[in-house]
């Protein structure tokens, strides 16, 4: 039946592909390996071969169910690119020998960046997104090699092999996870010595049960917004920004009544799924850390507290299709748009932009995911800042057309 006959929740139009369940960096802020999970440990260090063809096979079935012409696969890890190139090279043309259209990235922490690999993903058509926090003591805070000592230096070579070569056209952005202790514009301006074509801010990963560094229940102090203002007035003030910021052209465009593709800003449906190496197909492994500290299954009933939700499907491409996950009731949920939201948020004036923030990041013990975002007085602090600067503008262009009609 077509989409128009038949009603329910939208198809997965992105499919997250874990092929390397491991990782060449011990970042301690890293939410798969340093928040008490440890399901990666019983999985396939990469992903086998029948589990690569299975998935393929599954993406290509819904999208056909569909009436589905286009998909994005984001090849991820732990590090996807310690996965072996025939590995790499199987996944994309196994997806695409389903007949489905596919755009391919990967997201890296850049160390294997090298000239064998670059080749292959340019010869393959993937993008590729590269995870770096700014400079060397940004990134040497966080972002370390198992032994203790920094990446900044193989992740700059890295980046200097993709931004600088001829594969350039391949660098899709970069990804920054914020850290308040570090001086914004600083970071900003050090990313940008790479020239992305586009710059995304990651908010740390936290709950109210487990909140994020500085962020304190009840506190009127709004750290991360503060951070983000200051690159924000940097960006937006520039005569020519020169790269695009995620969260700040999202959030200007819903200010100004568009949509977005963001799970983490407005209402839209969320519309991936992942699939883990050993084939189980989840809809966000940002909920098992939650299982991990044993504190996923005491959400209750209320909107979006589905236990499923932390506890995985269940589901796996070697038995059963994407659409089995995609009627689950945490997948519609997370389709539901401010339904699904607690009455708190549903009543707030920014619910349209803010969206609630990420679905992990309103998680509280007692109560499930039926709360705000953790980041809710950063949230409204960053969203009325932007706003404030965006209605200046207007007024100041509103009198200058009325002079020049005059």
């Amino acid at each position: 039946m077509s989409r128009a006959a038949r009603p329910g929740p939208l198809p997965f139009r992105e499919f997250i592909l874990k092929i390397h369940s491991r990782c060449d960096l011990a970042c301690d802020y890293c939410y798969v390996y340093e928040m008490g999970d440890r399901s990666w440990r019983d999985r396939p260090v990469a992903m086998p071969p029948e589990v690569a063809d299975a998935a393929a096979r599954r993406i290509g079935d819904h999208a056909r169910a569909h009436a589905i012409t286009e998909v994005d696969v984001v090849l991820h890890g732990g590090e996807p690119l310690l996965a072996a190139p025939p590995l790499i090279e199987r996944v994309v043309r196994a997806v695409r020998a389903e007949g489905v259209s596919a755009s391919f990235s990967v997201q890296t922490n850049g160390t294997r960046l090298d000239a064998v690999r670059l080749a292959l993903l340019d010869r393959l058509g993937v993008r590729i997104g590269v995870s770096v926090d700014g400079g060397a003591a940004a990134q040497d805070r966080h972002r370390r090699l198992p032994n203790g000592r920094g990446s900044h230096a193989a992740v700059s070579a890295g980046l200097r092999a993709l931004a600088d070569g001829p594969y350039r056209h391949l660098f899709s952005g970069l990804l920054c996870t914020v850290d308040t202790r570090n001086d914004p514009v600083a970071t900003y301006e050090a990313l940008l010595r790479h020239r992305p074509p586009r710059v995304d801010f990651l908010l740390p990963h936290g709950t109210w049960s487990a909140p994020p560094p500085g962020r304190a229940e009840g506190s009127p102090a709004t750290p991360y917004a503060d951070w983000l203002i200051e690159i924000f007035d940097r960006w937006y003030g520039a005569a020519e920004p020169p790269t695009d910021v995620r969260t700040f052209s999202d959030l200007l465009t819903l200010l100004l009544g568009g949509k977005v593709g963001s799970e983490g800003l407005g209402l839209g449906p969320v519309r991936y799924a992942v699939i883990e190496t050993d084939g189980a197909i989840e809809h966000s492994d940002l909920f098992r850390p939650l299982t991990a500290a044993s504190i996923g299954t005491s959400a209750g009933t209320s909107a979006g507290t589905s236990a499923g939700t932390s506890a995985g499907t269940g589901l796996n491409v070697l038995r059963d299709p994407l659409d089995a996950a995609l009627v689950l009731p945490e997948a519609i949920e997370r389709q539901r748009g401010a339904a699904a939201l607690c009455g708190r948020c549903r009543a707030c004036r920014f619910v349209a932009v803010c969206g609630a923030g990420l679905q992990a990041h309103r998680y509280r013990a007692g109560t499930g995911f039926d709360n705000p975002t953790v980041y809710c007085p950063d949230m409204i602090r960053l969203i009325e800042h932007v706003r404030g600067r965006v209605v200046d503008d207007l007024a100041v262009a509103s009198r200058r057309s009325g002079r020049d009609r005059a």
